[in-house]
């Protein structure tokens, strides 16, 4: 038993993008249909009513694309929306990136000591925070908003000086607070990985949330018995669609995947919300 349908995979941009990847890497015969409302991005700074609205938006739209699961792959609406997007959608699986990323963790920390970096509003509601000590609440979890690393990465800057100093000045504090894990709260935040691991040591582990969102979403289609029969060519299969595109989408675009997008389809905001 077998389901080919897509999965539903939405960001507030491009970061999303790094789930996308894991999950052809994971699992290269599903196809996806990626929703990125790049013309609203970023979602961070804005209040939680509009994040509400904006990810309710966004889902109801992939589901119209006949989906067999959809993932929050936005850290800002897992943290602020999740509950009402799965209180809405019933027919299929509905997963985030907070979950995911605070179980593996709490599995992965001696020191029960764990550093969360992300956007003002993933920080400001502490779902880390929440997640991580509703598994075990003698864990300590430390939060920090990072907001400049999201336009460093949407413009390229992954690996200059720049981009060093400010790693250094968000997550120095870190490494004095001795966590031994530290959680990339924002699918932006890969790009970064070696400029943050340069930062912090080798001795704080790295949990990339997108890649945890992946093998947890290949649990639960291999669980459903909903995995599609394809061995390979999801992503020639898939679509990706976008509200704005800008001159250096495409390079942007493919930086997050690690791999050429196929064509990239643009809709407009009122298409969206219609």
């Amino acid at each position: 038993m077998s389901d080919s349908r897509p999965i539903g995979v939405f960001d507030s941009g491009l970061g999303g993008l790094t789930v996308a990847k894991e999950i052809f890497r994971l699992m290269p015969g599903e196809k996806i249909i990626y929703l990125g409302d790049t013309a609203r991005c970023p979602y961070g700074g804005r209040s939680d009513d509009t994040i509400i609205s904006f990810g309710l938006q966004d889902a109801r739209y992939l589901m119209e694309q006949d989906i067999k699961m959809l993932i929050v792959a936005c850290n800002t609406v897992s943290s602020v929306a999740l509950e009402q997007i799965a209180n809405e959608i019933k027919e299929i699986p509905v997963i985030g990136v907070v979950l995911p990323g605070a179980r593996a963790a709490v599995l992965r920390t001696a020191e029960r000591k764990v550093g969360v970096i992300g956007t003002s509003a993933t920080v400001r509601t502490e779902s880390y925070a929440r997640a991580i000590q509703n598994i075990d609440s003698g864990i300590k979890v430390y939060c920090k908003a990072c907001p400049l690393f999201v336009p460093l990465v949407e413009e390229g800057l992954t690996d200059n000086d720049i981009t060093r100093l400010t790693a250094q000045y968000y997550l120095y504090e870190m490494i004095d607070l001795g966590v031994d894990c530290l959680i990339l709260g924002c699918t932006h935040y890969p790009l970064l990985m070696e400029t943050i691991q340069g930062t912090v040591g080798t001795r704080i582990q790295l949990i990339d949330s997108a890649l945890w969102t992946a093998k947890e979403a290949q649990d639960i289609l291999n669980a459903l018995h909903a995995l599609s029969d394809e061995k390979s060519n999801g992503l020639a299969s898939s679509r990706f669609i976008v509200t704005d595109m800008t001159h250096n989408f495409s390079n942007q675009a493919s930086a997050f995947l690690g791999n050429q997008l196929p064509e990239i389809e643009k809709i407009t905001l009122e298409e969206l919300t219609k």
